[in-house]
């Protein structure tokens, strides 16, 4: 008998925006893995993710658990991305307070009048 070898197509693809995601999908391997750290069964995230087949969960686990130290570095760079996103989002569209709000309704109400 021989031997061959078991070869698996890689599951995750990087997009044209630089995320990581399931082959196949749309679905970001940030999800995949944050799920698996929150403790959820493979079984689990395929109903969380319903484009998912149980063999892309195990796959995407597999490869983050074979690479995931440099898995674990794109996550912090998504991780700061987004929080630098978020403080340049919050620098030019500054919270309305409850005063601003309801004066705009105010406004809203009259000129429906």
């Amino acid at each position: 008998m021989t031997d061959a070898p078991i070869t698996e197509a890689i599951p995750i693809y990087t997009d044209d925006y630089g995320r990581m995601r399931v082959s196949g999908t749309r679905v970001l391997l940030d999800l995949i893995v944050h799920a698996y750290h929150h403790g959820e069964t493979p079984e689990h995230i395929v109903q969380m993710y319903t484009t998912l087949s149980l063999d892309q969960v195990y796959l995407a686990i597999g490869y983050y658990l074979r690479h995931r130290e440099a898995v674990d570095d794109y996550l912090q760079r998504m991780e700061t991305e987004a929080i630098r996103l978020q403080q340049e989002w919050e620098a030019q569209h500054p919270p309305l307070t409850r005063a601003e709000l309801e004066a705009r309704l105010h406004a809203k109400r009259t000129d429906a009048e």
